[in-house]
């Protein structure tokens, strides 16, 4: 059931970065991975989501346009590209598993969770 995120790190504003999320087959088998993250005093928010099959994505306002989720299902491991990264993009990122084919927004949605990697942005 262990996802494990990686790819994490410090890079300067303008920089890009990209976070893998590995987990066993069954934990990815028939359900949507998300991504999640947490930054310095606030509450844990949602960034992306991309089906089990990966014809559909979902993103949060704040990302759309400058992040892009995929998947590689022989792999099981799911991507974050992160382009023209902000300081306000500084926070831990989790991956999560869906319940089912489409995780949507809500944390609600997901059950298992990685122990998150973090991504420092400097300006």
């Amino acid at each position: 059931v262990q996802l494990q995120a990686s790819g994490g790190g410090l890079v300067q504003a303008g920089g890009s970065l990209t976070l893998s999320c590995a987990a066993p087959q069954r934990t990815f088998s028939n359900n949507a991975v998300g991504w999640f993250r947490r930054a310095p005093g606030k509450e844990r928010e949602f960034v992306a989501t991309i089906s089990w099959r990966g014809e559909s994505t979902l993103y949060a306002d704040s990302v759309k346009g400058r992040f892009a989720i995929s998947r590689d299902s022989a792999k099981n491991t799911v991507y974050l590209q992160m382009n023209s990264l902000k300081p306000e993009d500084t926070a831990v990122y989790y991956c999560a598993s869906a319940y089912s084919s489409y995780g949507g927004t809500s944390e609600g949605g997901y059950r298992h969770w990685g122990q998150g990697t973090q991504v420092t942005v400097s300006s």
